[in-house]
Parts: structure tokens; sequence; C-alpha cells
């Protein structure tokens, strides 16, 4: 088993730490606290490296990114950056989003379905291994470009880590977030609402997601 990293420690205990919630009963983590620690348990013990990327860990290999284990208001879940190219004959994993080219997830409600389903996320876990070692890709489908407003390109090239979350999520969670920033007259109102959105984009979250 690999050990766990201090960084993503924090993550798992009070949330990711950026929120008025975290280490309260509100905080989403603290709500799957147990479901979270067995998620963790079983993905290390396939002998992921543990990161904390974009605000939640993150599972790699040979530095590819492999797997997420975060949190949501209803449910938990280990999303797999490949998710598409896994094998899923008894439909096991579904998308994040009707547009989602690559991820695919497993959501839990409670420790008995982790429990139930541990030998399955293993199996896919080794798999998702196995998909990196083979180097390969998946075939995105060509998506339009979107043209951003001058206050939002701005703070895509001010913050590196920001624009990397930002091209993590799906087409139609860009296009949604682009249609949210550009729709207000005044730059300040558009400046407005990037900032408060930009802590859920680095948690790579749709505008509606919670």
């Amino acid at each position: 088993m690999k050990e766990t990293n201090p960084k993503a420690d924090r993550y798992f205990i009070d949330g990711c730490g950026r929120c008025s919630l975290a280490g309260t009963p509100e905080c989403k983590v603290n709500n799957w606290q147990q479901e979270m620690s067995l998620l963790r348990s079983i993905v290390l013990d396939c002998g992921l490296p543990e990161e904390l990327k974009w605000g939640v860990a993150c599972y790699t290999f040979q530095k590819s990114n492999v797997l997420l284990v975060s949190a949501f208001k209803d449910f938990c879940a280990i999303s797999f950056f490949k998710g598409a190219l896994l094998k899923d004959t008894n439909g096991v994993l579904e998308k994040p989003g009707e547009n989602s080219q690559a991820t695919r997830r497993i959501p839990f409600t409670c420790v008995q379905e982790i429990i139930n389903k541990e030998s399955v996320v293993k199996a896919f876990i080794s798999e998702a291994i196995e998909v990196e070692k083979a180097g390969l890709k998946i075939d995105f489908k060509e998506k339009t470009e979107l043209l951003f407003p001058e206050e939002f390109q701005k703070k895509l090239d001010e913050i590196p880590a920001f624009k990397k979350a930002f091209n993590a999520l799906t087409p139609g969670r860009q296009r949604a977030y682009n249609l949210f920033f550009s729709a207000p007259k005044q730059s300040k109102t558009r400046e407005s609402r990037i900032e408060k959105c930009l802590p859920r984009i680095l948690e790579v979250k749709g505008l509606n997601e919670r």
C-alpha cells in the first residue's frame, strides 16, 4: 500500500480548506468522511501515489492523472480521467455530465455500498493503470472554440492552475461558465462573477454543482 500524502490529509479531514464551511458539519467532505476514508484506502492499496490537485485527492501513474476521490452534496465518488476507455459491461460507470467525453465516475452514498463494490472498483483501477501503461488516448470530438470575455481571459492567463482546471471541465460546463461570465454588460459585474466562481472551477466543478 502506498503511503498517504500529508498534503491530501487536510482534504479528507476538513475539506478543501478554502471555504467557510471547512471543518464544520456542513462541509461536504465531513458528510462523507467514512466513505471517503474507505475509498482512499482502496485506491492506496492499488499502489497509486496520492496528490492534492484542484483541491481534491488525485491519484497518478508515472505522473499521469488516473483518478480522483471527491465529495459532492449528495454522494462521494471515484472518478476516472479516461473512464470512457474502461470496459463497463455492467453499467457501473456514469458520465459526470451529458457532454463528458473522457471522465467516468462511480458514485457512493454509504460505506456498505463501497464494501460491496470494492472488487469492482479495484478491477477498474487496475484497468485504468493498464490504459496508462499502454499510452491510450481519448479521441476527443472537436469542440467549438469559445470566445471568452476579456476579464475571464485575463484571469486564465494570470493563474495557470485556474486555466488548467477550466480546461479539465467538460465542453458543456465550459460553455455554461462562459455564458454566465459574458452575460453582464458591466465589466465590474463580470469580474465579480468570475471571482465568485474561481474556487468552484479550481475544484473542477460545473456552474450548478455543489
